[in-house]
């Protein structure tokens, strides 16, 4: 695997050995060998032939608003569909390509007097992100409101899985447990309200994150996914961690469920500092947190 290759295959553009840092929320992680973000979908396509062809390893990366990458070289391609960016309103449906931002397109659809989507607001990725970790907040989430979903297959035909084959649950979805699937684009179905009422929902929500949530240091957002009954905040609380570090990694004093890096965190850190957690919380109180965060390697 060279760029040469890369290049000759006319994609998009292509980048080499950048900084992890840049491209997670946590600003944390080594190298990745090769960034590509592709022109558009026939350019997905072909280099995703390519990299199959080749054997080669390589990830989709969102807004990196949930990953952990290790601080070793990401020794693969990773790709940025940044050009998947269309997004257009038909009455109470908004569609959207993978790579638009999930904040934007929630305060699109509040400036469009359409409602459902106020949850999304202050979730700092993608679209496609989101609908892989079945992005949530406030009761509800993506599942709620995807009416279909354009994916590549692991063949690279594009289909349209409908919302009960995406198989929606807390913090997950079938493309979370089938990779070779690559969401493309959604399609949502919102329902129409009173502007002024759904941006004022927006607006508070954005006032009681400022409060409750240590918005002002890199975080990749709740580390962990809460047990059925509890939280997992008040878990880690009570075993004293709040404030406990590892490195420059620390779980936030304002709240325990955010890992937070207090300047220049390791991304082998943060995932030390998430193991520890979960088995003194399993020592403690015999809880298996599970982790909302993907490490990658």
């Amino acid at each position: 695997m060279d760029i040469n290759s890369l290049k000759k295959l006319n994609i998009g553009e292509i980048k080499e050995y950048v900084d992890l840092k840049k491209y997670t929320t946590y600003k944390a992680g080594g190298l990745g060998r090769f960034l590509v973000i592709p022109d558009n979908r026939d350019s997905l396509i072909k280099l995703l032939n390519y990299i199959k062809k080749n054997n080669l390893k390589y990830k989709i990366l969102g807004f990196g608003s949930n990953l952990i990458f290790s601080d070793s070289l990401y020794d693969g391609i990773l790709i940025k569909l940044d050009n998947l960016n269309d997004v257009k309103i038909n009455g109470t449906e908004i569609y959207a390509e993978a790579g638009y931002s999930l904040i934007k397109l929630s305060l699109l659809a509040a400036r469009n007097s359409l409602a459902g989507l106020e949850f999304a607001s202050g979730i700092p990725g993608s679209v496609g992100g989101a609908i892989f970790m079945n992005a949530g907040a406030y009761k509800s989430d993506m599942g709620y409101i995807v009416k279909e979903v354009e994916v590549l297959t692991p063949d690279l035909e594009i289909k349209i899985m409908k919302n009960k084959e995406l198989d929606f649950h807390y913090r997950t979805s079938f493309l979370q447990k089938n990779k070779g699937y690559i969401c493309l684009s959604c399609t949502l179905s919102l329902y129409k309200g009173d502007k002024e009422a759904i941006i004022n929902v927006i607006r508070d929500r954005k006032l009681r994150r400022l409060e409750s949530q240590p918005l002002e240091y890199p975080s990749a957002g709740s580390v962990f996914r809460n047990p059925e009954g509890d939280y997992a905040g008040r878990l880690i609380e009570s075993i004293g961690y709040k404030g406990h570090k590892i490195g420059d990694a620390m779980v936030s004093i304002k709240h325990a469920n955010f890992i937070i890096n207090a300047g220049h965190a390791k991304g082998d850190d943060i995932k030390k500092l998430i193991l520890e957690i979960q088995n003194k919380v399993k020592e403690e109180y015999d809880i298996e947190l599970k982790v909302e965060q993907e490490f990658v390697d």
